[in-house]
């Protein structure tokens, strides 16, 4: 069984979209949530304005770029355009929980204690 080449786009037409550009901004991995800050304006480029209206709630990037049929890379370079003029927020998945944070050892154990006891 052979599998189809994932059709990532014409690349004049990613060329395009992106201005040429080819770097990413590396603030935004796969699982940042993107929240849209306004509404989509008159003569803003198409794929500035799908994203502003995907993204009235929190979306991840990855959801982003499938719903759009575009390359991470490229979806990448288009919140960076957004998040510069303000236009969309970044919120980023919280870091691994500190070991601080974490609760007692010695209550764990009483818990677990008690839940034999049970």
């Amino acid at each position: 069984m052979t599998r189809k080449p994932v059709d990532t786009g014409d690349p004049d037409r990613l060329y395009t979209v992106t201005g040429g550009r080819s770097r990413a901004d590396d603030s935004f991995d796969l699982v940042t949530l993107i929240v849209s800050e306004c509404e989509p304006k008159a003569g803003m480029q198409s794929e500035h304005a799908r994203i502003l209206d995907l993204c009235r709630h929190p979306t991840a990037v990855v959801e982003i770029a499938a719903e759009l049929k575009l390359p991470i890379t490229v979806v990448r370079i288009l919140l960076g355009d957004l998040l510069d003029t303000g236009r969309i927020t970044a919120r980023h998945p919280r870091a691994a929980r500190s070991v601080a944070s974490l609760p007692d050892s010695a209550l764990l154990k009483e818990v677990l204690h008690g839940l034999r006891n049970l």
